[in-house]
């Protein structure tokens, strides 16, 4: 092998043992395909090869990746629309016997199947961020932050305040696509036995909505998250607190809404002197 196949929005290069696949950039290309760039997908990490018809004159021939082997499709865990499967290529249908000849060789080069031990495919490039409705989410390669907003925390992860957690403390993330009632990213820690609370209650959770926390931007951070916490060696199970120093005209703002919440009584008077000192704390 190490011949190209294009096809509408992605290029797939065959090589020995891996698909090298090269997603365009456009305006009619899938954001997440953009946003992925190109990807490397051993053959060790693929369990089968198909080609069946598309839509409007076209075939479509896919790769199926292993469970466990690829973090992105872990994370995604089956929520991802048609056109957005990293894993298909879209042709014109009088290029199928063509395909069909890629297919057949892809399918020789299989040697595996079923879940995989361990991750095949490279995770998403670190620094990511993000904005959820709730909150900006980034993750530095060790390091998970969230960072509230005041429009749009509940009071519970105001009193919680801005949360930071290290990969080590993670079993892993739960992504529930932005395109479906209540999406949102949760961090699970490895030592937690308590019932998850509400998505809008819980300080390890972000919140999307309309807009906020996009699929070509919160399920490649998922994935992320997710690579670094399986490679991780487990560490202490409580989350680091954020010291950074802010920023004094933010900390004043925090401070307003804080007392907006104590006066509309969804803050105590003690709750309130010790979230206060602990924000003048961080000038």
């Amino acid at each position: 092998m190490g011949d190209v196949l294009a096809g509408f929005h992605a290029a797939w290069e065959f090589e020995s043992d891996s698909v090298l696949i090269r997603y365009e950039r456009g305006i009619r290309t899938p954001r997440l395909f953009q946003a992925l760039g190109e990807r490397r997908v051993p053959l060790a990490a693929l369990q089968g090869v198909t080609l069946a018809p598309g839509r409007r004159g076209t075939v479509v021939l896919r790769a199926e990746p292993r469970p466990g082997a690829d973090p992105l499709m872990e994370a995604a865990a089956g929520q991802l629309k048609e056109g957005s499967d990293p894993y298909r290529l879209v042709l014109p249908a009088e290029r199928e016997t063509l395909a069909e000849y890629y297919a057949d060789e892809l399918r020789a080069g299989l040697t595996e199947s079923g879940p995989s031990e361990r991750h095949l495919v490279a995770a998403p490039e670190v620094p990511r961020s993000f904005k959820a409705y709730d909150a900006k989410a980034s993750f530095d390669g060790t390091t998970v932050a969230f960072r509230w907003f005041w429009t749009g925390a509940s009071s519970a992860k105001w009193k919680a305040g801005d949360q930071s957690f290290r990969v080590a403390d993670l079993a892993g993330v739960e992504w529930r696509s932005p395109e479906v009632f209540e999406g949102h990213l949760r961090l699970l820690r490895r030592e937690s036995a308590d019932r998850p609370a509400q998505p809008d209650q819980d300080p390890a959770t972000v919140v999307f909505g309309l807009g906020y926390g996009p699929v070509h931007e919160s399920l490649p951070f998922a994935a992320a998250v997710l690579a670094a916490a399986r490679g991780a060696v487990p560490a202490s199970a409580v989350p680091v607190a954020a010291v950074a120093r802010r920023d004094p005209a933010d900390v004043a703002e925090r401070i307003r809404h804080l007392g907006e919440l104590h006066r509309a009584g969804l803050v105590t008077d003690e709750e309130f002197a010790v979230k206060k000192a602990e924000l003048l704390a961080e000038l």
